[in-house]
């Protein structure tokens, strides 16, 4: 956890915790969409950068336990009687991913760093959303807290390996997207999901 929270410049908003609690049922579903489009993220970087054996063989692996955690959320939620229906994204991932740059290997670079902010933003709002939130949920999101700090790790590592290989500027670009990501967190957000910012 700590590793996590040290990535991260700001807590999650106290106004998005209480948001968090009274629309339950909309978090679980969008939770499970975290966890697709995690697992679908991780395949097309194994796509994208077939040539680094590293990163796919380690991203094969997450890629495997992001689904697995779908299918866990699925059955959490068929026990709380949760409906699933189609919700549409919100800025968060929208917002990260646009700031990834277009041109190789800076786009490398953004797209693990990125990685690695999604994985730590839902490792820190695992551990606050555990204690509150009532059970199943409380035990469940506390379970899922390691595991998205380990993702966090393998995708910094992963960047860090890749700015060593290209001689990029890791803190500097490490620093701006940190900024970004702070700023959706904390800036009011007309649409509440499970990364948006400030409730309104």
């Amino acid at each position: 956890m700590s590793t996590a929270v040290e990535l991260l410049l700001v807590a999650t908003p106290e106004a998005w915790l209480q948001e968090a609690v009274r629309q339950r049922d909309l978090l679980v579903v969008d939770h499970a969409n975290c966890e697709k489009k995690a697992a679908s993220t991780a395949l097309a970087l194994m796509f994208t950068y077939a040539e680094d054996e590293r990163l796919t063989l380690q991203l094969s692996r997450l890629a495997r336990e992001e689904l697995r955690h779908f299918e866990q959320v699925r059955k959490v939620a068929r026990d709380l009687g949760i409906r699933f229906v189609r919700l549409g994204p919100g800025r968060y991932a929208e917002q990260l991913r646009k700031a990834v740059r277009k041109s190789e290997p800076q786009r490398q670079l953004d797209v693990l760093l990125v990685g690695a902010l999604i994985e730590a933003r839902s490792c820190e709002r695992f551990h606050a959303l555990a204690p509150c939130i009532g059970e199943p949920l409380g035990s469940f999101f506390a379970g899922l807290e390691a595991a998205e700090a380990r993702h966090q790790s393998l995708y910094l590592d992963l960047a860090k390996a890749q700015a060593e290989r290209t001689d990029a500027d890791f803190g500097g670009r490490l620093a701006t997207l940190q900024a970004l990501e702070a700023d959706l967190v904390t800036s009011p957000d007309p649409v509440f999901r499970f990364h948006s910012g400030v409730p309104v």
